[in-house]
Protein backbone atom coordinates (compact mmCIF):
# COMPACT_ATOMS: atom_id res chain seq x y z
CA UNK A 1 0.00 0.00 0.00
CA UNK A 2 1.46 3.18 -1.13
CA UNK A 3 0.46 6.55 0.73
CA UNK A 4 1.54 9.82 -0.19
CA UNK A 5 3.42 11.41 2.80
CA UNK A 6 4.38 15.04 3.58
CA UNK A 7 7.67 15.73 4.06
CA UNK A 8 7.91 19.34 4.14
CA UNK A 9 5.54 22.22 4.98
CA UNK A 10 6.51 26.27 5.52
CA UNK A 11 4.39 29.18 6.45
CA UNK A 12 4.77 31.41 3.31
CA UNK A 13 2.79 34.67 3.66
CA UNK A 14 -0.52 35.91 4.82
CA UNK A 15 -2.57 38.02 2.25
CA UNK A 16 -5.64 40.34 3.13
CA UNK A 17 -7.54 39.55 -0.32
CA UNK A 18 -6.93 38.02 -3.54
CA UNK A 19 -5.27 41.25 -4.75
CA UNK A 20 -2.25 40.78 -2.80
CA UNK A 21 -2.24 37.19 -2.62
CA UNK A 22 0.39 35.01 -3.86
CA UNK A 23 0.42 34.15 -7.85
CA UNK A 24 -2.25 31.32 -8.94
CA UNK A 25 0.23 29.18 -10.87
CA UNK A 26 0.16 26.60 -7.85
CA UNK A 27 -2.52 24.32 -7.10
CA UNK A 28 -4.18 25.03 -3.43
CA UNK A 29 -6.19 23.19 -1.27
CA UNK A 30 -8.52 25.73 0.67
CA UNK A 31 -9.64 24.83 4.25
CA UNK A 32 -12.72 26.77 5.12
CA UNK A 33 -15.15 26.51 8.10
CA UNK A 34 -16.45 28.22 10.92
CA UNK A 35 -14.66 30.12 13.63
CA UNK A 36 -12.85 27.95 16.26
CA UNK A 37 -14.12 24.55 14.29
CA UNK A 38 -10.20 23.65 14.47
CA UNK A 39 -8.98 24.61 10.93
CA UNK A 40 -5.42 25.18 12.58
CA UNK A 41 -4.93 22.30 14.46
CA UNK A 42 -6.37 20.10 11.50
CA UNK A 43 -3.15 21.89 9.21
CA UNK A 44 -0.75 21.11 12.01
CA UNK A 45 -1.75 17.60 12.01
CA UNK A 46 -1.51 17.16 8.32
CA UNK A 47 1.81 18.74 8.27
CA UNK A 48 3.15 16.88 11.37
CA UNK A 49 3.92 20.31 12.57
CA UNK A 50 3.37 21.55 15.93
CA UNK A 51 2.90 25.09 15.22
CA UNK A 52 2.91 25.93 11.47
CA UNK A 53 -0.69 27.29 11.60
CA UNK A 54 -1.21 29.16 14.40
CA UNK A 55 -4.74 29.01 16.27
CA UNK A 56 -6.24 31.82 18.38
CA UNK A 57 -8.54 31.08 21.02
CA UNK A 58 -10.13 34.10 20.33
CA UNK A 59 -12.81 33.25 17.64
CA UNK A 60 -12.42 35.68 14.34
CA UNK A 61 -9.37 37.00 15.21
CA UNK A 62 -7.63 35.21 12.28
CA UNK A 63 -8.27 37.98 9.62
CA UNK A 64 -5.77 37.60 7.39
CA UNK A 65 -5.40 34.59 4.11
CA UNK A 66 -2.65 32.40 5.49
CA UNK A 67 -0.70 30.33 2.56
CA UNK A 68 1.68 27.45 3.52
CA UNK A 69 3.77 25.25 1.04
CA UNK A 70 3.28 21.41 1.18
CA UNK A 71 5.55 18.79 -0.15
CA UNK A 72 4.15 15.31 -0.87
CA UNK A 73 6.51 12.50 -2.01
CA UNK A 74 4.97 9.25 -3.42
CA UNK A 75 6.77 5.86 -2.41
CA UNK A 76 10.60 7.61 -3.25
CA UNK A 77 9.29 8.92 -6.53
CA UNK A 78 9.51 12.57 -7.61
CA UNK A 79 8.10 14.95 -4.87
CA UNK A 80 5.22 17.28 -5.77
CA UNK A 81 4.13 20.76 -4.25
CA UNK A 82 1.31 22.57 -3.59
CA UNK A 83 -0.48 24.94 -1.43
CA UNK A 84 -2.85 24.60 1.42
CA UNK A 85 -4.94 27.52 1.99
CA UNK A 86 -6.25 28.91 5.62
CA UNK A 87 -8.84 31.16 5.20
CA UNK A 88 -10.01 33.14 8.06
CA UNK A 89 -13.36 31.68 10.07
CA UNK A 90 -16.85 32.41 9.04
CA UNK A 91 -19.52 33.65 11.48
CA UNK A 92 -17.70 35.43 13.71
CA UNK A 93 -18.57 36.80 17.22
CA UNK A 94 -16.77 39.56 18.22
CA UNK A 95 -16.16 42.10 15.66
CA UNK A 96 -17.78 44.86 14.15
CA UNK A 97 -20.19 44.97 11.29
CA UNK A 98 -18.49 46.86 9.39
CA UNK A 99 -14.96 44.78 9.77
CA UNK A 100 -17.09 41.81 9.16
CA UNK A 101 -18.50 42.66 6.14
CA UNK A 102 -14.61 43.52 4.57
CA UNK A 103 -13.69 40.00 5.40
CA UNK A 104 -16.85 38.36 4.35
CA UNK A 105 -16.22 40.68 0.91
CA UNK A 106 -12.59 39.17 0.85
CA UNK A 107 -13.29 35.68 1.26
CA UNK A 108 -16.09 35.94 -1.20
CA UNK A 109 -14.05 36.90 -3.89
CA UNK A 110 -10.88 34.64 -3.17
CA UNK A 111 -13.16 31.31 -3.01
CA UNK A 112 -15.12 33.02 -6.14
CA UNK A 113 -12.42 33.77 -8.41
CA UNK A 114 -8.87 32.07 -6.77
CA UNK A 115 -8.13 29.93 -10.41
CA UNK A 116 -5.59 27.90 -8.92
CA UNK A 117 -8.01 26.19 -5.89
CA UNK A 118 -8.45 22.12 -6.63
CA UNK A 119 -10.05 21.12 -3.57
CA UNK A 120 -12.39 23.17 -1.14
CA UNK A 121 -11.91 21.62 2.70
CA UNK A 122 -14.44 22.38 4.50
CA UNK A 123 -14.60 21.50 8.36
CA UNK A 124 -17.48 21.06 10.60
CA UNK A 125 -17.64 20.79 14.22
CA UNK A 126 -18.86 17.19 14.37
CA UNK A 127 -20.98 18.02 17.52
CA UNK A 128 -23.17 20.55 15.15
CA UNK A 129 -23.55 18.65 12.17
CA UNK A 130 -26.71 20.39 10.77
CA UNK A 131 -25.61 24.21 11.72
CA UNK A 132 -27.27 26.72 9.39
CA UNK A 133 -24.02 28.62 8.75
CA UNK A 134 -22.48 25.30 7.34
CA UNK A 135 -25.51 24.26 5.45
CA UNK A 136 -25.46 27.51 3.97
CA UNK A 137 -21.62 27.53 3.01
CA UNK A 138 -22.59 24.08 1.22
CA UNK A 139 -25.04 25.07 -0.55
CA UNK A 140 -23.50 28.86 -1.98
CA UNK A 141 -20.08 26.89 -2.72
CA UNK A 142 -22.27 24.53 -4.96
CA UNK A 143 -23.74 27.36 -7.03
CA UNK A 144 -20.38 28.70 -8.62
CA UNK A 145 -17.80 25.45 -8.04
CA UNK A 146 -15.74 24.51 -11.20
CA UNK A 147 -15.45 21.08 -13.17
CA UNK A 148 -11.93 20.56 -11.61
CA UNK A 149 -12.82 21.58 -8.53
CA UNK A 150 -14.01 19.09 -5.69
CA UNK A 151 -15.80 19.84 -2.25
CA UNK A 152 -14.69 17.63 0.49
CA UNK A 153 -16.42 17.52 4.20
CA UNK A 154 -14.33 17.43 6.89
CA UNK A 155 -15.98 16.69 10.26
CA UNK A 156 -13.67 17.59 13.32
CA UNK A 157 -13.76 16.69 16.96
CA UNK A 158 -15.17 13.05 16.01
CA UNK A 159 -13.59 11.70 19.19
CA UNK A 160 -16.22 14.00 21.54
CA UNK A 161 -19.46 11.86 20.05
CA UNK A 162 -20.42 8.57 21.07
CA UNK A 163 -20.33 5.24 18.89
CA UNK A 164 -24.12 5.44 18.16
CA UNK A 165 -23.81 9.52 17.31
CA UNK A 166 -20.68 8.59 14.76
CA UNK A 167 -22.82 6.15 12.84
CA UNK A 168 -25.68 8.16 12.31
CA UNK A 169 -23.26 11.54 11.38
CA UNK A 170 -22.20 8.80 8.83
CA UNK A 171 -25.18 7.40 7.51
CA UNK A 172 -26.06 11.31 7.07
CA UNK A 173 -23.01 12.46 5.29
CA UNK A 174 -21.54 9.22 3.56
CA UNK A 175 -19.08 11.09 1.92
CA UNK A 176 -17.44 13.15 4.61
CA UNK A 177 -14.64 12.30 6.38
CA UNK A 178 -13.99 12.31 10.36
CA UNK A 179 -10.93 13.65 11.85
CA UNK A 180 -9.48 13.34 15.39
CA UNK A 181 -6.47 15.48 15.58
CA UNK A 182 -5.59 14.12 19.23
CA UNK A 183 -5.85 10.45 18.19
CA UNK A 184 -4.62 11.36 14.40
CA UNK A 185 -7.41 9.73 12.65
CA UNK A 186 -8.49 10.45 9.69
CA UNK A 187 -5.58 12.51 8.48
CA UNK A 188 -4.44 9.73 5.60
CA UNK A 189 -7.99 9.58 4.10
CA UNK A 190 -7.63 13.48 3.29
CA UNK A 191 -3.66 13.12 2.50
CA UNK A 192 -4.88 10.81 -0.39
CA UNK A 193 -8.42 12.63 -1.19
CA UNK A 194 -5.81 15.52 -1.20
CA UNK A 195 -3.05 13.87 -3.51
CA UNK A 196 -5.76 12.43 -6.19
CA UNK A 197 -7.11 15.86 -6.64
CA UNK A 198 -4.50 17.71 -7.66
CA UNK A 199 -2.39 14.77 -9.24
CA UNK A 200 -4.75 12.80 -10.31
CA UNK A 201 -2.93 9.60 -9.18
CA UNK A 202 -4.01 7.04 -7.06
CA UNK A 203 -2.15 4.15 -6.64
CA UNK A 204 -2.84 3.33 -2.52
Amino acid sequence: MISPRVIDARFIKSAQSIQDSLDDTMSEIVFLGRSNVGKSSTINALTERKSLAKSSSTPGKTQLINFFEVIYRLDEEEDHTLRFVDLPGFGYAKVSKSLKEVWQKNLVEFIQNRVSIRLFIHLRDARHPHAQIDEDVEKYISEFIRPDQKYLTLFTKIDKLKQKERAKLMREFPDAITLSNTKRSGTQRVHQEIFDTVFGRREW
